[in-house]
C-alpha cells in the first residue's frame, strides 16, 4: 500500500508543482513588467515593494521548478546523497519565502501609512528608505539562511532533517510558527484593513483624483492579496510545525508515506502563494487589467517588433508601394502632356 501512496503523492507533486511554477514565472514576470514601465507606479513605495517580492517569487519558483526536474529526471529531490545540496534544498527556499513574506507586510503597512490621513504620517515613508529597509531585510534573511545551513544534515533513517535539538525548539516554536506563519499574516492583515478603513474616507480630504484612484487600487490589490495568503499559508506552516517536532522514520513505510502525501498537498497549496498574485490583480482589478494589456500590447509587443525588424520591413514595403504609386502617377502625367 505504501509504494502507492508514494507514487501518487510523487506524481502529484510533480505535476502540480511544475504547474504552479510554470503559471507563477509568467505572472510574476508580468507583475515586474507593469511595474517598472508604467509611470504612475514607478516612484510609489508599494509598487516597489510589490516588484521585490515578485522578483522574489521568480527565484522561489525557478528554485522550485529545479527540484521538481530532479524528481522527474532521478526520482527523487537528491538531499538523501549530497550534504551540500541537503543544506541548500531548505535554506535557500526558506530564504526567498522570508524575502517575499516580508514584503508583503511592508506593501501593506506602506499603503497604511501613505492613505491615513494625518500628514506627518503620510509622509513619514519615502522611496529612499523603502529601498534601504529591502536592503536591510534582504541582508538579514540571508543571513538567517547561511546561519540555518549549519544545521541540516543527512540521517540514516530520516534523511535530510534538522539535526540539531536546539534549532528543533527553534524552528517548531519560532520559524514556522511566527516568521512565515503568524506574524507576517497578522502584519499584512491588520495593517490593509486599517489601509482599506483610509480609503474609504479619502473622498472627505482634497487629493488629487489619479492618485485616489491608484491608493484604491493598489488598497484592494494587496487586501484580496492578504486574505488569499492567509487561506493558503496557514495549513501547510501548520503541518510542518508538526512535522519538525514529529519526525517519521523511513523504517515505518505506511504513516511515511501517509505523511509525505499530505505534506505535497499542503505544499501545493502553499506555494500557490508565490504564484497566483498576477491572476488576483487581473480578477480584483480592472484598471490593472487595461495596465496590463496596455503594457503587454503598447510596450511590449511593439519593442518586440522593432527588434525583430517587423517593424522595418513594413516601413520599407510602405516606401516601395508608394515609390510605386509616384512612377505610375509620372507616367501618367507625362502620357497626358504628350497627348
Amino acid at each position: 500500500m505504501s509504494p502507492q501512496i508514494l507514487a501518487v503523492a510523487a506524481k502529484y507533486s510533480l505535476y502540480s508543482g511544475t504547474i504552479i511554477c510554470l503559471l507563477g514565472i509568467v505572472g510574476n514576470a508580468i507583475n515586474v513588467l507593469v511595474f517598472t514601465q508604467l509611470k504612475p507606479f514607478r516612484n510609489n513605495r508599494c509598487a516597489f515593494y510589490l516588484t521585490v517580492e515578485s522578483i522574489s517569487n521568480i527565484f522561489y519558483l525557478l528554485f522550485s521548478l529545479t527540484i521538481y526536474i530532479l524528481i522527474s529526471m532521478y526520482g527523487n529531490d537528491g538531499t538523501g546523497s549530497s550534504l551540500t545540496w541537503c543544506k541548500l534544498r531548505y535554506t535557500v527556499a526558506q530564504t526567498f519565502v522570508l524575502i517575499t513574506f516580508t514584503m508583503r507586510c511592508c506593501t501593506a503597512a506602506d499603503e497604511y501609512f501613505s492613505t491615513n490621513y494625518l500628514y506627518n504620517i503620510r509622509y513619514m515613508c519615502t522611496l529612499k528608505l523603502s529601498r534601504y529597509l529591502t536592503f536591510v531585510f534582504i541582508c538579514i534573511w540571508i543571513t538567517h539562511g547561511v546561519i540555518q545551513t549549519f544545521f541540516y544534515n543527512i540521517m540514516p533513517s530520516l534523511g535530510c532533517k534538522i539535526s540539531n535539538e536546539m534549532y528543533i525548539r527553534y524552528a517548531t516554536y519560532f520559524t514556522y510558527p511566527v516568521l512565515t506563519g503568524v506574524l507576517p499574516i497578522v502584519i499584512s492583515l491588520l495593517f490593509s484593513l486599517f489601509a482599506y478603513q483610509n480609503v474609504r474616507r479619502l473622498v472627505r480630504r482634497q487629493i488629487p483624483v489619479a492618485r485616489r484612484r491608484l491608493d484604491r487600487q493598489i488598497t484592494a490589490m494587496c487586501f484580496v492579496h492578504v486574505i488569499a495568503y492567509g487561506c493558503l499559508a496557514t495549513p501547510y506552516f501548520c503541518y510542518r510545525m508538526y512535522a519538525v517536532n514529529n519526525p517519521v522514520s523511513r523504517d515505518k513505510p505506511l504513516e511515511f508515506a501517509n505523511r509525505q502525501l499530505v505534506q505535497v498537498i499542503f505544499a501545493s497549496t502553499a506555494s500557490l502563494n508565490f504564484a497566483i498574485s498576477f491572476y488576483l490583480f487581473i480578477i480584483s482589478s480592472s484598471r490593472f487589467r487595461r495596465q496590463v494589456k496596455f503594457v503587454l500590447v503598447k510596450k511590449c509587443w511593439k519593442r518586440w517588433k522593432c527588434l525583430c525588424g517587423f517593424e522595418n520591413i513594413r516601413t520599407t514595403a510602405e516606401n516601395i508601394e508608394l515609390n510605386n504609386f509616384n512612377m505610375e502617377l509620372e507616367e501618367m502625367t507625362n502620357l497626358t502632356s504628350h497627348q
